[in-house]
């Protein structure tokens, strides 16, 4: 986005959801910038006060950084974490009858596609921003007081990428119904036609490869779950003894979230209408 505070906050929420998807706690993080000789100085400043907000709000510090010359701005930050051994979240733990959550609505990829086009209207802007700055900490205290043990972060493989990783490495099979995945304003709109280099990676790597399949869900449906995701939400599996204390926990920690599919026998992914 061309909002140089809004940018830091995103690299920050999207760099710090790595420890939140492992039910972990941020404890201090180093802001890393490559930055033309071009480029204004304040607009550097500006982006490195938006992710020092974004991690005093996860309750870290940023304890430095290393800035280098470079052609192209780019921005990111080395997260330190910790959580407690036996409440950590993790890809491999899902089991047959969970139930399948996720935390954020998805549609980042074709909404910043779009407004780099110059396609994307200002409140739709504004609603994306928002979702990427907001933090997977709320969802990823609320799992872990739910006492719940699997859970991923949705980020460049997209929400149907994701979920086959969590299937894969659980060694189970996952089913998501399209029509109950939340979507970011907008998204629908310009996920017609779609097609930038994250998107026809994840297509060519998670459909034409097979691990991923879609049942009775047109193109644009396919294209969203196929999406590339910056700062998604959290794809949380929730045993049916937990599904109260689950409840319980999101509304202590204010945390929105949509029940999508659940884990089943078998293998891989299936996306049906």
């Amino acid at each position: 986005v061309d909002d140089a505070y809004a940018s830091g906050a995103i690299g920050a929420a999207n760099a710090m959801s790595d420890v939140f998807a492992m039910g972990g706690e941020v404890l201090f993080a180093l802001q890393i910038a490559a930055w033309p000789e071009d480029q204004s100085m304040e607009q550097l400043e500006t982006l490195f006060r938006g992710g020092v907000d974004k991690v005093r709000e996860a309750g870290g510090v940023v304890a430095g950084g290393h800035t280098v010359i470079d052609r192209e701005p780019k921005y990111g930050l080395a997260v330190t974490g910790r959580v407690h051994p036996e409440r950590i979240l993790r890809k491999n733990a899902l089991r047959v009858g969970d139930a399948l959550w996720l935390t954020k609505p998805i549609g980042t990829g074709v909404l910043t596609t779009a407004h780099k086009n110059g396609k994307l209207a200002p409140e739709d802007l504004a609603s994306v921003i928002a979702s990427m700055v907001s933090l997977n900490r709320g969802a990823a205290r609320a799992a872990v007081d739910a006492g719940l043990h699997a859970a991923t972060d949705v980020t460049g493989f997209a929400l149907a990428g994701h979920a086959f990783e969590m299937a894969d490495q659980s060694r189970v099979g996952i089913r998501i119904s399209a029509h109950l995945v939340p979507l970011l304003p907008a998204a629908r709109e310009h996920a017609a036609g779609a097609s930038f280099g994250g998107l026809e990676r994840n297509k060519a790597h998670f459909l034409d490869g097979g691990r991923v399949r879609f049942d009775g869900v047109d193109d644009v449906v396919r294209t969203l779950l196929l999406d590339p995701q910056t700062s998604g939400g959290l794809l949380i599996g929730v045993p049916a003894p937990h599904a109260t204390p689950w409840e319980r926990a999101r509304a202590a920690h204010s945390v929105t979230a949509t029940r999508i599919g659940e884990v089943t026998e078998g293998q891989g992914v299936i996306v049906t209408a």
